[in-house]
């Protein structure tokens, strides 16, 4: 059965978010270009034990608002604010990470436990190092967004290795509702969308998690993100590459499912 949209108005956005199960509470983050609809895999699996809250960052998927990975962390906190989630663990992938993180510095009596799935580099300021912008943006302005897709697409973080049909269509639909209203700015200032966190001072348990195969840039990032955690965990799903959750769901949801029951499970409710 599928879990019915709801949304949330936010200073400039309207959310799309679903909420399911029940237990103690997940919030899924999702990366760039993607959204809501890429953590099926684990949904499914996870709601029988955990109250699972997806949503679509702003301007991704059926959310409104242009993407600004700068004010992940404040949607974050007004959606666990109007469901009345006094602690949660959040779960934030690729870009997503960035809000997830900042989230639970902002709110460490809040965030009891936190994954971060293909965390890009923080040790320095730069969202294009793996990521292209300025050459997207090129590439939408001059021949439009489907040309965009396309290109997109074929980037190595996006690259499946698993044969499920389901998965490829899952993700190409998702690309397919990438409406590009970041790229579309007169002036892009990628500096300004910057989010930056001290790191040392996240107190929450944290995994940090990548596939086997993910691009090389990406699993040394979060080598060195893990390193600087104070209770940072490592963890490397089998046979996935960037989009584990999508390549390997077994694997990545026990993986997952292990450390948020350790966590979260064993905690008295607040």
């Amino acid at each position: 059965m599928i879990a019915a949209d709801r949304h949330l108005s936010v200073p400039g956005a309207r959310l799309r978010y679903r909420d399911e199960g029940a237990g103690a509470a997940l919030v899924f983050v999702h990366g760039w270009t993607l959204d809501l609809e890429m953590w099926e895999p684990q949904v499914a699996a996870w709601r029988d034990g955990f109250r699972v809250v997806r949503v679509d960052r702003r301007g991704h998927g059926l959310s409104g608002g242009r993407p600004a990975a700068s004010r992940d962390a404040a949607d974050l906190a007004a959606l666990a604010q109007h469901l009345g989630l006094t602690q949660l663990a959040v779960l934030g992938m690729s870009q997503g990470a960035r809000g997830a993180l900042a989230f639970a510095a902002a709110a460490p009596g809040r965030v009891t436990a936190l994954i971060l799935d293909g965390p890009p580099e923080f040790a320095h300021s730069s969202p294009e190092d793996d990521v292209p912008l300025s050459r997207y943006q090129a590439l939408l302005r001059a021949q439009g967004i489907d040309a965009l897709r396309r290109e997109w697409a074929r980037h190595p973080l996006m690259q499946l290795r698993t044969r499920s049909a389901g998965a490829h269509a899952l993700l190409a639909a998702m690309i397919g509702r990438y409406r590009g209203e970041d790229l579309r700015q007169p002036a892009m200032d990628a500096e300004s969308d910057v989010v930056r966190v001290a790191l040392e001072s996240v107190s929450a348990p944290t995994l940090v998690v990548s596939g086997e195969y993910d691009v090389a840039g990406r699993v040394h990032a979060a080598d060195r993100l893990c390193a600087r955690l104070p209770r940072g965990e490592r963890a490397l799903i089998a046979g996935a590459g960037h989009l584990a959750s999508l390549d390997n769901p077994q694997a990545y949801n026990e993986r997952c499912r292990a450390f948020l029951s350790r966590e979260l499970l064993a905690r008295p409710p607040p």
